[in-house]
């Protein structure tokens, strides 16, 4: 499955900024060893159902340690039987586009 989640917490640094709790997350994410990708609206994962969602909780929890609430955008693709989609359908539309 693939998971595109974007977490934010409630409470901003100095400038307005959420980069260091964002930071932490995707830390969580990458240190997960899952595949994954990260750009500027949104973090994506591709695992089993059990081991995504357990990095996607893990991630909520490292920022929502630093804030006493936080949003979580969750948007899940979850086709057994498939790996390596996160590249695989942005190659299927590039070859597409090349027509």
């Amino acid at each position: 499955m693939l998971v595109a989640f974007s977490i934010s917490p409630a409470t901003s640094d100095d400038t307005g900024g959420v980069s260091e709790a964002v930071a932490a997350a995707v830390r969580v994410v990458r240190d997960s060893g899952l595949p994954n990708r990260t750009d500027a609206m949104f973090t994506t994962i591709e695992g089993e159902w059990d081991e995504v969602m357990a990095v996607v909780k893990q991630a909520v929890d490292v920022v929502a340690a630093t804030s006493p609430r936080v949003s979580l955008v969750l948007k899940a693709d979850i086709r057994p039987g498939f790996t390596g989609e996160s590249t695989a359908k942005v190659e299927r539309v590039e070859r597409a586009l090349e027509r």
